[in-house]
């Protein structure tokens, strides 16, 4: 089956042409970031304004990449949520517009599943895991634990109880002065710096829960600035590299007690803060020691992009059995939930 689908969630527009839910054929995505920069994080407004200017072209390309037509394509999929409402309606009416126009199926797809199933892509840097596995979500909006026994049902183990790890990683970096996204900032410079330099808190640490919380690491960032100033040169880079340390090892622990908990021996970490350098670093070497076999995307599907729906997408639409337009009761969700649900996969998937 030869999908498009599209993601407009947030800030990033993609479109991206999938053959049979694993094979990657084109992946277009227009960025952001130089938009909402000035303004230290996404204004919704603006990147609505923006995906209705870039939709149409990311769509163009992804089909010329993919040496394809509209005519050639069987189904479309579409993020419906979670997201930020008028984002997401740009990417939904699009794609309902085009599946009606060609008379092809159209399926509204979850996001945060989207990400957790990236792993099951046909990608060249790493093999797919097998279910069932933990999957961790890490993003600026998200910080959840999965099990992931197969397309279709995932049981929660935990969440943050307030910010996720990215949104700490943001807002420390705009208490620093850094640009935004703050995370890649805080990443860069933390390679340089002392992550023992200064002991910031593990947030959560000793509880048996699998939830997190990182409000009070922001604010314990915040009271040390308050105290000694905002630091410059080495000083800077000794603390993001102990801020940064702080949130990773509470997000390795976490994940490998999921894997322990659950008897699972496969990881997968996914999201844009599964980029992190260190994160990546400490995650290998953990699971190494933990005899657990790791799987991360390249960091160009860690972040939004329209490929990460192909697995789903296929999935979804191969239960239709090829019928004509069913996008009529797609709707925008800023909160979609993604808790144990039926199982719907095919023996395909399996």
């Amino acid at each position: 089956m030869l999908v498009l689908t599209i993601e407009s969630s947030c800030d990033e527009t993609s479109a991206a042409v999938v053959e049979d839910g694993r094979s990657i054929l084109a992946n277009a995505v227009a960025s952001q970031i130089p938009v909402h920069r000035r303004y230290g994080g996404v204004v919704p407004e603006l990147a609505s304004r923006n995906h209705i200017r870039d939709v149409h072209r990311v769509i163009e390309d992804a089909l010329d990449e993919a040496g394809v037509a509209l005519e050639d394509i069987e189904g479309f999929g579409v993020t419906a949520g979670p997201g930020l409402v008028g984002s997401l309606l740009v990417g939904i009416e699009t794609a309902k517009a085009l599946a009606y126009a060609f008379d092809r199926p159209c399926v509204g797809l979850n996001h945060l599943e989207a990400h957790l199933t990236t792993v099951l892509l046909d990608l060249e840097e790493m093999n797919r895991p097998t279910f069932p596995y933990v999957g961790l979500i890490v993003s600026g909006g998200h910080t959840d634990l999965y099990v992931v026994h197969g397309l279709g049902d995932y049981e929660l183990l935990g969440r943050t109880r307030d910010d996720a790890a990215g949104e700490a990683f943001d807002k420390v970096a705009k208490m620093l002065g850094l640009p935004y996204p703050g995370g890649v900032a805080i990443d860069r410079l933390a390679r340089n710096g002392d992550p023992s330099r200064h002991d910031f808190p593990r947030p959560m640490w000793t509880r048996k829960n699998l939830d997190f919380s990182f409000s009070g690491l922001k604010t314990a960032v915040s009271l040390h600035l308050d105290e000694a100033g905002i630091p410059e040169g080495q000083d800077l880079a000794d603390l993001c590299a102990s801020f940064q340390e702080a949130v990773v090892d509470v997000l390795v622990m976490k994940a490998l007690a999921a894997c322990r908990q659950n008897d699972v021996q496969r990881l997968v970490l996914s999201g844009g803060v599964a980029c992190n350098h260190r994160l990546r670093q400490l995650a290998r070497k953990s699971c190494i020691g933990a005899d657990v076999d790791l799987f991360v995307a390249p960091p160009r599907l860690c972040t939004d992009n329209a490929a990460m729906l192909g697995p789903i997408a296929e999935d979804r639409l191969s239960s239709l059995d090829g019928r004509g337009f069913t996008g009529y009761d797609i709707r925008a969700q800023s909160s979609m939930s993604l808790g144990r649900t039926e199982r719907k996969t095919s023996s395909a998937h399996r």
